[in-house]
């Protein structure tokens, strides 16, 4: 017999190859499974994570499914799995909170999943620039779409997709920095591809009209780009069966510099960009892991 529970995880993109199981390399699920193994509490197919993430990519909140011997989860509660979990898994990743989940809860089927990118450290993005051309593109994604021409679809991915929310990420010091999304759920790369268009209309190597375009013409190929890795945040999850450990607001970035103009400079600034972000979430975490 197994009891089933939803645990929030946490990581560092560049602490990882990505989340999902990889020959010779370190993974996100690979360490959960070395976790589970040292605790005695792996079994064949007990771990699932609800969002798939690639190599360099952050995550301030992702879900996995665990399905835990009931001879453990008898004697234990849900702030005691998650300080064992925390004892096993690496500096890089952090356990956050748990609970028990109907047996038939599927972690995949979250009501939304979030999203955050910060333009800034796109090679191409200008130290001036229309904001109000960010905040037109914002409104452009949200809606049905085919992503076709934003996204790599795999074989039989629907690329449909609603976003329910897209806005600007300012800075605490009123700076465009980045955007926020949100949508039930995305295709491989929908996220950077949309960063990546973003940044081509702040930098003025395509237009609005352009990205319009390609959102309604998605049988006619376009290629927009794709952003880097390192400015995506997967950020919140939201899932019924799952009691939110964080609040769905945009994150304190007094911490944020801004990038310098000079290309020289703006790759020196690259290095401390990332530690920003890892330093935001480690805030995040902090204010949840005992």
């Amino acid at each position: 017999m197994s009891d089933r529970f939803l645990v929030a995880l946490g990581y560092h993109g560049n602490s990882f190859h990505g989340s999902q199981i990889q020959p010779d390399v370190g993974t996100v699920e690979g360490s959960m499974r070395d976790a589970l193994r040292r605790l005695t509490w792996w079994s064949e197919g007990c771990l699932e994570m609800s969002s798939r993430t690639d190599a360099g990519v952050s995550v301030r909140m992702n879900l996995a499914r665990i399905d835990l011997p009931s001879s453990v989860t008898d004697n234990v509660s849900n702030d005691s799995i998650v300080r064992a979990l925390n004892d096993h898994l690496p500096v890089g990743a952090v356990a956050i909170s748990a609970n028990r989940a109907p047996s038939a809860s599927k972690v995949r089927y979250a009501d939304s999943r979030s999203y955050l990118y910060r333009l800034e450290v796109i090679e191409e993005w200008p130290s001036k620039f229309d904001t109000d051309a960010i905040s037109e593109a914002c409104s452009l994604v949200e809606g049905n779409h085919d992503f076709t021409n934003l996204s790599r679809l795999e074989i039989g991915t629907d690329p449909i997709r609603t976003v329910d929310r897209c806005i600007p990420w300012i800075s605490d010091e009123g700076r465009l920095i980045g955007f926020s999304i949100q949508a039930k759920s995305f295709i491989w790369n929908q996220v950077r591809r949309i960063a990546s268009a973003f940044s081509g209309i702040a930098s003025g190597r395509i237009s609005l009209l352009d990205l319009e375009s390609a959102l309604n013409s998605p049988q006619v190929s376009v290629d927009l780009g794709r952003a880097p890795s390192a400015g995506l945040v997967l950020w919140d999850i939201s899932h019924k069966d799952f009691d939110p450990p964080f609040s769905d607001q945009l994150p304190i970035s007094t911490s944020f510099s801004e990038r310098p103009s000079d290309s020289r400079d703006y790759r020196r600034w690259l290095s401390l960009s990332k530690y920003e972000m890892g330093l935001m979430l480690e805030r995040e975490w902090m204010t949840r892991v005992n």
